[in-house]
């Protein structure tokens, strides 16, 4: 855990913070490299904004009596982590297709270019989590296991359930699920890479292949997470919106290459 990148008195950089802005910077460069244009800005600053601010909305929502309600002020310490990506992936989304419809754009073609750089800047957030120490996998004693110090959010839910002395100095040892989806997404990375290299005539198949991907990638890493989240009948919330994002690329690749067939191709 290492939440401050530097910290010299009047200049503080946040962990979380940094790699957050430097996995946008990095997607903004690829994104306007694989669609050939350079006129996106303000769309791209719509959906850092809107991602940021839908995923904090989702995540106080979720945690507002446990780390909100007592300091309503710290709803808006992005910096400190806190963030729920499904939240502000359904936002950005909202936002996304309403730019595309105002500016007559194609949400699909345009939409294929997206899905194929935001698994990269979603890996350098995780590691954001990690240096945090948010989202958190479940006790282990596997080998790859962590211990995160005290007053992280591991130490802290371990103390408030009773599973840790409040004089402990560490966590317990969980999973560093984390680096494990951000490896995976560097996978899914590359797999849209190739995909998307090789779909050219298949407008929505780079599109579903990111959600159907990453909601399998989120559905299997939740049952290793450790942190608090909400329910829905016996899944996860983030289970729950991972099904729906993989009938939604299931859809978006059948429509992909019935329009292949269509087309003569």
């Amino acid at each position: 855990m290492y939440p401050n990148l530097i910290d010299i008195g009047f200049l503080h950089i946040r962990t979380y913070g940094a790699c957050m802005a430097t996995g946008f910077l990095v997607c903004w460069w690829l994104f306007e490299r694989l669609c050939g244009r350079k006129d996106l800005s303000n769309l791209l600053f719509a959906l850092l904004l809107s991602g940021v601010v839908g995923s904090r909305i989702a995540y106080v929502v979720e945690h507002w009596s446990s780390e909100f309600a007592a300091s309503p002020l710290s709803v808006v310490r992005v910096d400190q982590g806190g963030l729920m990506f499904y939240g502000g992936l359904i936002l950005a989304l909202v936002v996304y297709v309403a730019w595309c419809a105002a500016k007559r754009e194609n949400p699909i073609a345009l939409g294929d270019h997206l899905a194929a750089v935001i698994p990269l800047g979603h890996a350098f957030g995780r590691i954001g989590c990690f240096f945090f120490g948010c989202c958190y996998g479940r006790a282990s004693d596997s080998a790859f296991a962590v211990r995160f110090p005290r007053f992280s959010p591991a130490w802290c839910e371990q103390v408030h359930s009773g599973e840790l002395s409040r004089t402990a100095a560490e966590s317990l040892p969980v999973l560093p699920t984390q680096l494990f989806e951000s490896a995976a997404l560097l996978a899914l990375f590359a797999v849209l890479l190739a995909v998307h290299r090789r779909s050219r005539g298949l407008p929505g198949m780079t599109l579903g292949a990111y959600l159907a991907g990453y909601g399998a990638i989120r559905f299997a890493l939740e049952y290793l997470r450790g942190d608090p989240r909400a329910a829905v009948g016996p899944l996860s919330i983030g289970q729950a919106i991972s099904v729906g994002m993989c009938a939604l690329g299931a859809a978006a690749m059948s429509y992909a290459i019935s329009r292949r067939g269509k087309d003569g191709r």
